[in-house]
């Protein structure tokens, strides 16, 4: 049971039960408490130990979890708590040192207790039509059919073991393409080896740099979202390898055998970037994947979003638990409101005009069937995204 604070009303404490596959959708404007409230579930999944726990972070600011929340500590004696510093490993996609822009940025972040590990993408795991959508080509245009061959290809030849100067080859030595589509797909993917973070030597498993005794958390900050769509790119492959690995784990689990891959919790802040509503993105056909399928798997999947009407529907749909703090704009009060369960006994929205303060949330449990006005309770790590 995740213990996520007190009821407004009755002081009673409220908790989220983990011992199944859950999906929570936190949402509130900027300043309100959001990405608190998710460090919240973090460091009460990490307490328990019993699942892995990946954090896609695109605001670079979840890594101070690693220092105790001295600044709160009063509050949090008050809440029978104490200051704490967790374990957490920093994914970078590339090399650190490259990404942040300076070796002393890394060297401090280490003296702080991180611990970096370089994420590398296999290329062998992105699909033809996720290449073409990665470069904006028309699978069936000149180019697109080029990439496409070139990367079944590789495929056939090579399994899993081939990389990016494979798939150039194979495009150099495909007779029906033109050399205007050779040399187009040439510079598009000897660019792509430049973003630094595809591997060029070995195929690698995610359970190589996922650890469960600890907060993995996925940097995306130093990715430019630039022109091509790196970083859906990344929680697509990512989000795909957890999903099969799971998936064969779960059936393991059953026949009685070990499994090598644990339960999995996906949190992904500034989720409107990843599964926007009327868009597509590289990584929204399996996060929604993620929401809709995961239960039998084992896979849970927690999003925050300052803006909930940018994101999918069939993510908002599928959420069992909301955890709002304040909002301010119409348009993300009335797609919360169309949430709205019979057993609320009022619409969700006058629920959420009744938030006071920071650190105030609206707590909706279709598990229970309940909802409550829930002070949030303090964090025992050290919050991050304060402003400049």
């Amino acid at each position: 049971m995740l213990f996520i604070g007190r009821d407004l009303d009755t002081e009673e404490d409220l908790y989220i039960d983990s011992s199944k596959s859950r999906a929570i959708l936190i949402c509130g404007k900027r300043g309100s408490g959001k990405s608190y409230t998710m460090g919240v579930i973090i460091e009460e999944l990490l307490a328990e130990g019993q699942a892995t726990i990946l954090v896609v972070d695109p605001m670079g600011t979840f890594h101070t979890m690693c220092l105790p929340n001295l600044d709160q500590e009063r509050l949090l004696w008050d809440w029978g708590s104490s200051p704490e510093g967790l374990r957490l490993r920093l994914l970078v996609p590339g090399d650190p040192v490259v990404r942040y822009g300076d070796a002393e940025i890394v060297s401090r972040m280490e003296a702080r207790g991180l611990s970096f590990v370089q994420l590398a993408i296999n290329p062998s795991d992105i699909s033809p039509e996720a290449w073409c959508d990665l470069f904006n080509i028309g699978i069936n245009d000149p180019m697109g059919i080029a990439l496409t061959k070139a990367v079944i290809k590789c495929q056939r030849k090579h399994g899993l073991d081939y990389f990016i100067p494979q798939i150039i080859d194979r495009i150099e030595l495909d007779p029906r393409a033109s050399q205007v589509t050779k040399d187009a797909l040439t510079n598009r993917l000897e660019t792509a080896t430049l973003w630094g973070f595809f591997s060029d030597d070995r195929y690698r498993e995610v359970d190589e740099v996922l650890e469960r005794q600890a907060i993995n958390v996925l940097d995306l900050s130093t990715i430019d979202p630039g022109r091509y769509g790196r970083r859906p790119l990344i929680i697509s492959v990512l989000g795909r390898d957890l999903f099969v690995k799971r998936s064969i784990a779960r059936r393991r689990e059953e026949l009685g055998l070990d499994a090598r891959t644990a339960r999995t919790w996906l949190f992904i802040d500034e989720a409107h970037q990843f599964v926007p509503s009327g868009k597509s993105s590289l990584s929204k056909e399996i996060l929604i994947r993620w929401v809709k399928e995961g239960r039998g798997p084992g896979l849970s999947f927690v999003v925050a979003s300052q803006q909930p009407s940018a994101i999918d529907n069939e993510v908002l749909s599928q959420c069992d638990v909301i955890l709002s703090h304040s909002m301010t704009t119409s348009e993300d009060k009335t797609a919360l409101n169309r949430l709205t369960k019979d057993y609320m006994g009022g619409e969700l929205r006058t629920y959420i005009d009744r938030i006071a303060r920071t650190g105030q949330a609206v707590l909706v449990d279709d598990d229970v069937e309940r909802v409550s006005m829930v002070h949030v309770r303090p964090r025992k790590s050290k919050p991050g995204g304060s402003e400049a």
